[in-house]
């Protein structure tokens, strides 16, 4: 027979009850105590009964995650952060990707009924009728980079607006006029607020500098192949912002490869800082984002609905972004990061 939660609570000389908080992430265990019981816990090799477990708590102790994609660094920096979050309560994570495909990310909501016991979900899609038809009323949901013109859910998002008309005036006020932009993928949120940012920035802090948008899709290859439109134009934009650090990255190699030098030829700009922005050559300014803490600011809300089934949702918060400063925009640049947050107009 295998070690039971009594065998832990006597080899820690404490309850049952004790015990089953401790490892539920539950309140009314000391540091010390809770120390002690994860210590004989993993000595012991305890396994809970997680079936057991469930009739009891009526909880399946997992959270569900659903993401527009699985690939790059901000992905992974964000599934890291909520996966800390959830380990320290003692919760698994479930993710799925919906590859931006609206019916995927239906059937991914689908397949997570009952399994969960609350959702984080960031999906292009996801309005105010997709999540009607596809969540169970009552479910714990928080929306992250989702915003919704109602109430209904909690939301995260990161202030796009703001980091990117940061970023246009430090481009302006380095000398910088003919500024291009790369787009992000159709749809998606993030992207049309920092295009949005960057047209109205421009257009009020450089005027007559017409603005130059090219597609993108927040991988590298497109990155690249708009930097090679982009080197192809005449008069060639001296600046030029991604939508996303990846896009940036490809435009360096782009850049670098037909001869040209960073920033004394043209500068280049990102949005997320990614843990790559700062070692590629030149080091990438970009728009901070801290995305291991918006995952984890989700998931420590979500524990908030799923904990207080009577409260209701939070209001939507914005998670400030900040401006970076490094080589590939700033010719002086010397190693020390510059920060520099968005200031209200």
């Amino acid at each position: 027979m295998g070690v039971t939660i009594k065998d832990v609570a006597r080899e820690a000389k404490v309850s049952v009850a004790s015990v089953s908080r401790a490892l539920n992430g539950q309140s009314g265990v000391t540091a010390e105590t809770l120390g002690r019981i994860r210590e004989v816990a993993n000595r012991l090799r305890y396994v809970p009964d997680n079936a057991a477990r469930s009739l009891i708590t009526r909880r399946t102790h997992t959270i569900g995650a659903l993401l527009p994609d699985l690939f790059g660094e901000f992905f992974s920096e964000l599934i890291r952060g909520i996966d800390l979050a959830a380990r320290a309560r003692g919760l698994h994570l479930l993710v799925s990707s919906s590859h931006d495909d609206a019916n995927e990310a239906a059937t991914a909501l689908r397949a997570m009924q009952g399994r969960v016991d609350g959702l984080l979900v960031m999906s292009p899609h996801a309005d105010a009728d997709f999540l009607r038809q596809n969540l169970p009323q009552g479910l714990p949901t928080v929306l992250m980079n989702t915003v919704l013109d109602s109430d209904a859910h909690a939301a995260l998002s990161v202030d796009n607006y703001g980091g990117a008309c940061v970023m246009v005036r430090h481009l302006i006020d380095r000398g910088y006029r003919h500024i291009a932009f790369i787009q992000g993928p159709p749809k998606n949120r993030d992207a049309a607020e920092r295009e949005q940012a960057y047209r109205e920035t421009l257009a009020a802090q450089a005027p007559g500098n017409a603005a130059v948008v090219l597609p993108g899709d927040f991988n590298e290859i497109s990155g690249y192949r708009a930097a090679q439109q982009l080197l192809a134009m005449r008069p060639r934009p001296d600046a030029v912002f991604a939508a996303n650090d990846m896009m940036a990255i490809g435009c360096i190699a782009a850049i670098r490869e037909a001869g040209l030098r960073i920033p004394e030829d043209i500068a280049v700009a990102g949005f997320d800082d990614v843990p790559m922005a700062r070692y590629v050559t030149p080091a990438l300014t970009t728009v901070r984002v801290r995305i291991a803490e918006l995952g984890k600011a989700a998931l420590e809300q979500l524990i908030v609905q799923i904990e207080h089934t009577d409260m209701p949702p939070c209001v939507h918060q914005r998670v400030k972004a900040e401006l970076v400063v490094r080589a590939s925009s700033d010719s002086q640049w010397q190693g020390k990061e510059m920060r520099f947050e968005p200031t209200p107009d």
